[in-house]
């Protein structure tokens, strides 16, 4: 099992800030280092356990998806090694989970993707037959896959706060129309591309979330994490059936588990049983391991 890591510790570097599972250190004035950590978020908030080399997974399985793309949309990453801004002992901490990026402006937009009813889609659903201002066909079963996939965009909040669901026209009010286009075309076009290859190794993406940024000619980049458990929902194909949440590689477990409590999803978060650590542990491991086909 790796070594655990709630929160780095580094000294070569100034810390911008600690997300809900990141940490950021400024590295110039022209670059990040981002460390993805053991934390988990759920409804957002950051629970107290962290789960053993979870930040390991969201960091190679983002660097996968980064290179698989990399022809069709720039990314945030640099090429830069880390011995040139760290100390030995800060990469035996950190080398595995960190990620040195370009700074750029980050647009205001969570940019998600929708193939399969669920979540709080479906809790929109079931209230008003659409999701973000986008009406779907009468009688979807829970965990129904949609006729096509449908951009469902939502604020960005800060560590604590919620997530609000937004429409497009919130989206172009945010960032002009022709960004907004930009941002939903590419959102739409890379899961697809995405879900076709992991259905091919055993897994759903039912959805997912990105986030972009802006470079200085104005260029769209794919920023933070890609296509991870953290960032989007796994589902086993051999396991996958409608009128339930199917069983998920992703944190989803944890929610179904925190649901069965009497907790009003503000912090503090609950403790989490040692059985519900190990096991997401082992769902982040195997998702990785499908995908990347190791």
């Amino acid at each position: 099992m790796p070594d655990t890591l709630f929160e780095s510790d580094l000294h070569s570097l100034p810390l911008l800030m600690r997300g809900k599972v990141r940490d950021v250190y400024s590295v110039g004035d022209d670059h990040l280092l981002i460390v993805a950590t053991d934390r988990l978020s759920a409804f957002d908030v950051i629970l107290p356990d962290p789960i053993p080399g979870k930040g390991i997974v969201l960091t190679a399985v983002s660097n996968f998806w980064f290179d698989h793309f990399a022809n069709d949309i720039a990314n945030h990453r640099a090429d830069m090694p880390l011995t040139d801004i760290l100390t030995a002992d800060e990469i035996e901490q950190v080398g595995t989970r960190a990620m040195l990026v370009k700074r750029l402006d980050a647009l205001p937009v969570e940019a998600v993707a929708r193939g399969y009813i669920i979540g709080s889609g479906w809790k929109d659903y079931q209230a008003s037959g659409s999701v973000s201002g986008i009406e779907l066909p009468a009688g979807l079963a829970q965990a129904e896959q949609l006729p096509d996939p449908i951009f469902t965009p939502s604020t960005k909040a800060e560590a604590g706060d919620h997530d609000e669901a937004i429409d497009f026209d919130a989206v172009v009010d945010l960032v002009g129309r022709d960004r907004a286009t930009q941002i939903r075309h590419a959102t739409l076009s890379i899961y697809k591309r995405a879900a076709a290859y992991a259905r091919e190794r055993g897994i759903i993406i039912a959805d997912t979330k990105f986030e972009f940024g802006v470079d200085k000619v104005g260029e769209l980049v794919l920023i933070d994490e890609v296509l991870t458990p953290d960032s989007s929902r796994f589902w086993p194909v051999s396991e996958y059936a409608t009128g339930m949440s199917p069983p998920s590689f992703d944190k989803q477990y944890v929610r179904d588990y925190l649901e069965t409590l009497d907790w009003d999803k503000t912090a503090p978060g609950p403790r989490l049983p040692q059985q519900v650590i190990d096991n997401t542990a082992a769902k982040y491991r195997e998702a990785c391991e499908r995908l990347m086909a190791r």
